[in-house]
């Protein structure tokens, strides 16, 4: 079955794991900007980074068949440092016009600092000026809740943002209710320690239904699995899901969310 993972950081994988995910009928991928492992020194450093995600990865994707997309950000880790991060928001503009570049992200909140949520509504600003969508980061474990709905508020308390145009993502059982009932699309991450399974991303499917949800691998420089959206297909095989439905989840649903770009051509 084709389908679409959409967030893993492929910057942090080897080009082998491009050739099992073609053979596993991946079609295109998209990869937010992120932390790079340690936090990086000045913003010329993100200029290099930009131009990995721009260059060099739809280069490496094309080689297999898979269409390769990204998003521009200072995360929210890095977001602490405010002047940095303003510096590395005044650069992303050079970047957006690029073709393969979807939006803003993964922007959101890591510890739900007050300058985290600084540098989350500047990104916010930036987005709406030159009307991006955005891909937003919720925080990992006992943060989660509480950082979803800071998130959430902020963005609601813009009246400029159209949830449609908003994807939150690492949503649980705990924070998928809030990113549906107000109007965003979501996604549930296959991450094997801090994020979901693919059993639960299933029993979550199972309780919310299949509209604007999908479900991604976040493969990056941690323990983690760019085959994982692939596993939840086969999870969901197992529990009799209609293939339509298993469609609709991991090709249709990203797709109809990111055909909202004029840069997307998959």
């Amino acid at each position: 079955m084709s389908y679409i993972d959409p967030h893993i950081h492929m910057i942090s994988r080897v080009t082998d794991d491009y050739h099992r995910m073609a053979l596993s009928g991946c079609a295109a991928v998209s990869e937010p900007a992120f932390w790079a492992g340690f936090d990086r020194g000045s913003a010329e450093g993100f200029r290099d980074y930009f131009r990995h995600l721009t260059e060099v990865e739809p280069k490496r994707a094309a080689q297999f068949g898979i269409r390769h997309y990204s998003w521009l950000c200072i995360n929210a880790k890095e977001a602490e440092n405010v002047p940095l991060a303003r510096a590395v928001i005044a650069l992303i503009p050079e970047y957006l016009n690029r073709p393969n570049v979807l939006g803003i992200g993964e922007i959101g909140l890591n510890k739900n600092t007050p300058n985290e949520a600084t540098i989350f509504q500047e990104h916010v600003d930036l987005a709406m000026k030159t009307n991006e969508l955005m891909l937003i980061h919720t925080p990992h474990l006992e943060d989660k809740y509480q950082g979803t709905r800071m998130i959430i508020d902020m963005l609601k308390g813009d009246r400029r943002v159209n949830p449609e145009r908003v994807l939150i993502d690492h949503v649980e059982e705990h924070t998928v209710r809030l990113a549906l009932d107000n109007g965003f699309w979501c996604g549930m991450t296959l991450y094997p320690t801090t994020k979901c399974t693919p059993e639960r991303a299933v029993d979550i499917l199972e309780m919310v239904g299949p509209e604007r949800i999908m479900a991604n691998s976040a493969g990056d420089w941690g323990k983690s699995n760019p085959l994982a959206v692939p596993e939840f297909i086969q999870e969901m095989k197992r529990r009799g899901h209609a293939e339509e439905i298993i469609r609709k989840v991991v090709h249709d649903n990203p797709l109809a969310f990111f055909r909202q770009s004029s840069r997307w051509q998959a």
